[in-house]
């Protein structure tokens, strides 16, 4: 038995949103301001498909991700096929010169971890890290701004 945990958090960027939209885009530069992110590798045959590698804390977790609908400056939503189950949607909000990104991601967890681990506490590491990689992410997008 699975549970599911799910967190939303997001970050207003003030760049305009086709470079936001640019910038998330390319998958394989997620390790650059996702902190549990190792990589992230589209399939040259499917570019619907990427394989990404979580590890943190000695553990590691790999999946096959399947992209299910893409809206230009709008939504990337997303589920894994195999491995790690999770889910999410990254969100693109313009702003006329800023950006709001908001990233919604669940994942599962088998029903003996939930009940060995405090929940919470899990969801509150999970939420706070997701946020501070928004942070992240606000800070290399204000970066490429300043350099286009």
């Amino acid at each position: 038995m699975t549970d599911w945990l799910e967190h939303s958090v997001q970050v207003e960027v003030e760049v305009p949103i086709e470079l936001v939209w640019n910038l998330w885009s390319d998958l394989e530069q997620m390790p650059r301001w996702m902190k549990w992110i190792e990589s992230v590798k589209v399939l040259e045959d499917n570019p619907d498909l990427s394989r990404w590698k979580l590890g943190t804390g000695g553990l590691e977790f790999t999946w096959l991700s399947r992209i299910l609908k893409i809206v230009p400056h709008q939504i990337i939503q997303w589920e894994s096929v195999d491995g790690l189950p999770n889910r999410g949607a990254i969100r693109f909000y313009d702003r006329k010169g800023s950006s709001i990104v908001k990233l919604t991601v669940a994942y599962g967890i088998p029903g003996w971890l939930g009940k060995l681990m405090d929940n919470l506490f899990l969801g509150r590491v999970v939420e706070s890290t997701l946020q501070a990689d928004l942070e992240r992410f606000k800070e290399y997008a204000l970066k490429a701004y300043a350099q286009s």
